[in-house]
C-alpha cells in the first residue's frame, strides 16, 4: 500500500506534531498560571474583604475621618458639609417641591387662554 520511506517519512512527521503539540501545552500551562495570578490575589481580596465587612462598616468613617485630618490637617471641607450640607439639602428638596406644585398647577384653575367664552 505505501512504500516504507513514506511510512518512516510520516512517522517522523507525527513524532514531531507530537513534541510540538506537547511543547505548546506546556506554554499554554505556563501562560495560564500567569494570567491566573493576578485573579487569584483579586479571590484572595474579595474573601479577605467578605470576611471583615461586617466590620469594616463601623470602623470606615472614623477611619475616614483619621485619614482626612492627617492628610488635610488645614481644610474644612468636611465640617462645614456636616453643618450646612442638611440646611442646602432641604432647601434644595423645598423648592424642587414647590417647582413640582406650580408646573402641576391647579387643576380647577384653567390657564386664560384655554377659558371658555359664554
Amino acid at each position: 500500500m505505501y512504500p516504507d520511506r513514506e511510512l518512516i517519512r510520516l512517522a517522523a512527521y507525527k513524532a514531531a506534531l507530537q513534541r510540538d503539540i506537547a511543547l505548546r501545552r506546556v506554554e499554554c500551562q505556563v501562560l495560564a498560571v500567569q494570567v491566573a495570578q493576578p485573579l487569584e490575589w483579586l479571590d484572595r481580596a474579595v474573601a479577605f474583604w467578605r470576611r471583615l465587612s461586617p466590620f469594616a462598616r463601623f470602623a470606615a468613617v472614623p477611619l475616614g475621618l483619621l485619614v482626612k485630618r492627617t492628610v488635610f490637617p488645614r481644610v474644612r471641607l468636611l465640617r462645614s458639609l456636616l453643618r450646612w450640607g442638611p440646611l442646602i439639602f432641604g432647601a434644595a428638596r423645598g423648592i424642587r417641591s414647590a417647582a413640582k406644585r406650580r408646573s402641576r398647577g391647579n387643576p380647577d384653575e384653567v390657564a386664560p387662554r384655554y377659558r371658555h367664552r359664554h
